[in-house]
């Protein structure tokens, strides 16, 4: 069984059909894993031989995204 991972969840690989006019449906499963709603803006990338639907996130959104990384590094000599 092929599938996506989003948001450490499996989801089943779905088919969908391009339609006259060039339009596609995101499956239900996959808009509410990924909380697309209507009127939202993506990116379509071409990308190695496949079309990839990125949505656009207000940054606001990201806010607390990384909260517990561990930023303790060592810093080479020559950087400040």
């Amino acid at each position: 069984m092929q599938g996506i991972i989003v948001r450490h969840t499996v989801i089943r690989m779905e088919t969908v059909t391009i339609s006259p006019k060039f339009q596609i449906v995101i499956p239900q499963k996959i808009r509410e894993a990924m909380g697309l709603r209507t009127g939202e803006k993506a990116h379509m990338i071409l990308f190695r031989n496949r079309i990839e639907v990125v949505p656009v996130r207000d940054i606001r959104a990201l806010r607390g995204y990384l909260k517990g990384i561990n930023t303790s590094f060592v810093r080479d000599g020559d950087r400040l």
